[in-house]
């Protein structure tokens, strides 16, 4: 037997250049994956929040927060866990900011996106793990895309294979970075052998975890951020083994990537929690200026009354939302009649609360000695009271 027999039988090819001149201004397909990637991210969110019975746009608010934090925890986390190229012997400081460089981190990334996210979930009055829960599938989905980035950048291989496939790699040029190497004639230059194409690996198991996340959500109705939770474990299991493939330069613990730590730790941190935690999916009914529900049913076209679908786009955003079952959630959908108990009073139609309601903050309500009272708390006997109060 020759080691001939032993090469890979298909060479799956490498981008040459990954950055692209439009004037001065440089195009970087890692940032043009990035940036679909979240957009991809923004509206599986966007329609899963809405189903939950958030406001639409809420996911744009949310990721006002999120992206930017998300960003900075992602350099954070590498420059921590990399420190020798900024603050070692020959480093430059500064260069700790030049993030157009490359240089994020994923676990970085989740972290100050959660940061980020939270702070606008209790902006908006929304429960933190109705926000977690909606993004479980569409981050995944992101860094399957944002993967596309590291195979234009030729990086995030693993080592020589000899398996039927392997990935080319082409030698890129320091002093022109997103550019190969070239040769004489004009030739791009490889590495010597085919690779271990580990962000595709990467990729395909990312889109794996979406549907994972999909399919057992809707079987057990995943709730209170074990969604997300699910995502992180999922994740992680392929992280670790995909991570021992890799063959770029990484700090090591007890001679293992630092990465496979980080993956196994956050794994049994995301599995403690998905077993602890219990409890329903939190459905949320919108208070104030947009409590009235779309309607469900359907009607022929020639009957639609386009200024009012003009006028209830414009509605403003709702003063908070009450955290309802989903029986009670579909209830509100289709009689537009508050739950029992609810922070919006009684049982009559939404729209209809909302007036009384205004009617009674601009005229007091009266106390048993006569003294005019306003509706500050919302919170009745049974101490129902909207999301953004106890969210």
């Amino acid at each position: 037997m020759t080691y001939a027999s032993l090469s890979p039988q298909a060479a799956l090819p490498s981008p040459s250049t990954a950055v692209w001149q439009l004037g001065p201004v440089p195009i970087r397909a890692y940032a043009l994956c990035i940036i679909a990637g979240i957009v991809l991210a923004c509206w599986v969110t966007e329609r899963r929040l809405r189903q939950r019975g958030v406001a639409p746009g809420a996911v744009l608010d949310i990721a006002v927060w999120a992206v930017p934090a998300g960003i900075i925890g992602a350099r954070i986390y590498h420059v921590i866990t990399s420190p020798e190229k900024y603050f070692g012997a020959g480093g430059d400081p500064m260069k700790a900011f030049a993030i157009w460089e490359g240089g994020l981190g994923i676990w970085g990334a989740v972290a100050g996106g959660a940061v980020g996210a939270f702070i606008a979930a209790r902006q908006l009055g929304i429960p933190f793990g109705v926000v977690a829960d909606a993004l479980a599938p569409g981050l995944p989905l992101a860094q399957a895309v944002g993967r596309l980035g590291n195979w234009f950048n030729n990086e995030l291989f693993g080592g020589r294979t000899t398996l039927p496939w392997g990935l080319e790699i082409h030698r890129m040029d320091p002093d022109n970075p997103g550019h190969a190497l070239r040769d004489d004639a004009g030739q791009s230059i490889l590495e010597p052998g085919l690779y271990q194409p580990t962000f595709l690996y990467e990729a395909l198991w990312n889109l794996g975890v979406v549907a994972l996340v999909l399919v057992l959500d809707r079987r057990l109705k995943l709730g209170r951020g074990r969604a997300f939770a699910l995502y992180v474990m999922g994740y992680t299991a392929g992280r670790f083994w995909i991570e021992l493939m890799r063959a770029d330069e990484a700090n090591r613990i007890l001679g293992v990537r630092l990465n496979v730590w980080t993956a196994a730790l956050v794994f049994l941190g995301a599995l403690i929690y998905f077993v602890r935690v219990r409890g329903p999916q939190e459905f949320l009914i919108p208070l104030g200026a947009a409590a009235t529900p779309a309607p469900t049913g359907t009607s022929d076209l020639s009957q639609v009354d386009l200024s009012a679908r003009e006028a209830s786009a414009r509605t403003a955003a709702p003063e908070g939302y009450e955290v309802v079952s989903e029986e009670q959630y579909h209830a509100w959908r289709d009689s537009g009649v508050l739950p029992a108990g609810s922070a919006g009073d009684d049982d009559r139609p939404a729209d209809e609360s909302v007036d009384a309601a205004d009617d009674t903050a601009s005229t007091g309500d009266q106390a048993g000695d006569g003294t005019p009272q306003t509706r500050d708390d919302r919170a009745d006997a049974t101490g129902a009271r909207p999301a953004d109060r106890d969210s």
